[in-house]
């Protein structure tokens, strides 16, 4: 079995970002060079997500709007006793998850056909990391 690591680095404009990575993760796929298998696609931060879905703005509105909605920001969290602001940003990451699985089919990503791959960030203008772990033979 062969295995490849990844690391994306994200620095975002943004406090709440949503940014495909579907292209980044093809790429990691086409450097290991398996033709079966599959990728773990993973946030190395409790304040970000990574998560598959539709490539459309009207959803991912809708999921940053849901989102705010079930976490929103300026609430007094039980976190922010720590000195942290960013109590609404963790549980944005609970919601999302942190982490995908996608198989490898004919060393292509075997997603549905408007599947896409998102990195979320819910407390951005830091930098950030994604790991990509390739796995397969």
């Amino acid at each position: 079995m062969k295995t490849h690591t990844k690391y994306l680095a994200f620095n975002t404009k943004n406090h709440r970002e949503y940014v495909n990575i579907t292209g980044e993760v093809s790429n990691a796929l086409s450097e290991a060079g398996i033709s079966e298998g599959m990728i773990l696609v993973s946030a190395m931060h409790i304040t970000a997500g990574v998560y598959i879905n539709d490539a459309e703005s009207g959803i991912i509105e809708d999921i940053d709007t849901w989102a705010e909605k079930l976490a929103p920001s300026g609430q007094a969290y039980r976190h922010h006793a720590t000195g942290e602001t960013n109590g609404d940003a963790h549980l944005k990451s609970l919601l999302i998850h942190h982490q995908v699985i996608i198989p490898v089919t004919d060393g292509k990503l075997d997603l549905g056909p408007w599947q896409q791959v998102y990195y979320a960030e819910f407390d951005g203008r830091r930098k950030k990391r994604v790991i990509i772990k390739v796995l397969g033979e």
